[in-house]
């Protein structure tokens, strides 16, 4: 892996040269887009929404439009300015409980490595949380936006969570949400019967991207024989039809026992 950042993570008064490892990847085939007929491939290009004209790379800057039709350039030496040495440092304001962070604020996780000589402050810092079980809340820049994340542990790994801010978090107004005025103790404790029946440690290695390896299985057998032989289909209910919960909530729990026996 190839490091995205280098730079700090401030803990108090001390500093530690880490490096930025982005710990996720994209998992859907790469696809890429052609013409029809000859399959000639297909580019997007940048171009003037006035004349059409193709513009270099090297000749792309930003703009914000503070009134309308009035425009400021913004480059990166603006941008540098504004945020100064943040851009160099992944800064920790406080520490909290992990389980105070509302799971709907994590947007994109992060592996940090030591840098050279940083060794034993990044194990003090790690150590330090897995005893006291708490998260570091840090704020840094990356690519020229200020971001929040949440530090924790992973193993032996640092690893920061990039969170969304609280403005980036839309209320959920005007959404008709049901009251549990109509449901029964009955349909309830059966409920909690089946949850309880279903409940394993998780494990994500467990589960596997289905829709993507049917994809790929497909691409496969097209790239061999021209064409695509098999379909997955589902058993899905027709939204809208009545049905007797009390039941399908009892016929639920029975299968849950049975492949709980099974396995």
């Amino acid at each position: 892996m190839r490091p995205i950042w280098e730079g700090s993570l401030s803990f108090g008064l001390i500093l530690i040269p880490v490096k930025l490892y982005k710990a996720t990847e994209e998992r859907k085939p790469d696809f890429h887009l052609v013409r029809k007929d000859d399959l000639c491939p297909v580019k997007y290009t940048r171009v003037c929404k006035f004349t059409g004209e193709e513009i270099p790379y090297d000749k792309i800057t930003h703009s914000y439009e503070y009134n309308k039709g009035d425009y400021i350039i913004f480059d990166d030496e603006d941008f540098q300015k504004v945020y100064k040495k943040r851009t160099e440092n992944i800064e920790i304001l406080e520490f909290t409980g992990l389980n105070e962070i509302d799971p709907k604020f994590y947007e994109q996780p992060y592996y940090l490595e030591p840098a050279k000589g940083a060794s034993k402050v990044y194990a003090l810092l790690r150590e330090a949380l897995r005893r006291t079980g708490k998260a570091g809340v840090a704020r840094y820049v990356l690519h020229n936006l200020e971001h929040m994340g949440i530090l924790t542990i992973d193993g032996d790994i640092l690893i920061l969570n990039q969170i969304r801010f609280n403005t980036e978090i839309r209320q959920p107004e005007n959404l008709q949400i049901p009251s549990h005025e109509n449901m029964s103790e009955k349909e309830i404790d059966t409920a909690i019967m089946l949850i309880d029946q279903l409940t394993l440690s998780f494990k994500p290695e467990d589960f596997s991207d289905i829709y993507s390896e049917e994809i790929k299985k497909a691409i496969e057998e097209k790239a061999k024989t021209g064409k695509i032989s098999f379909e997955v289909s589902e058993q899905t209910e027709k939204p809208g039809v009545v049905v007797d919960l009390m039941e399908k909530l009892k016929l639920s729990l029975e299968e849950a026992k049975k492949k709980k026996n099974v396995s």
